[in-house]
């Protein structure tokens, strides 16, 4: 591994983390009730797991000589 992949893995971690704490800090100081904050993040969960298994799915049919995912900016991901 050169040093330069060890950098943008590093980089990397050093952003997931980032937005987690972020995300943590959000929801410390949101003016909303707890149970408004859990049904925002059950919905969000849902909507990203929902949009990984489409975009896994496609994956796995391009890989077994399928057409291409059409990918236009990642969509699959927002």
């Amino acid at each position: 591994m050169s040093k330069k992949c060890g950098n943008e893995q590093a980089a990397i971690l050093a952003f997931i983390a980032g937005a987690a704490v972020a995300a943590g800090a959000a929801l410390l100081f949101t003016p909303k009730t707890g149970r408004e904050v859990r049904e925002k993040l059950g919905e969000a969960k849902e909507d990203a797991l929902e949009k990984l298994k489409e975009c896994s799915s496609k994956l796995r049919g391009k890989k077994n000589g399928g057409d291409s995912m059409g990918y236009d900016g990642g969509d699959c991901w927002i």
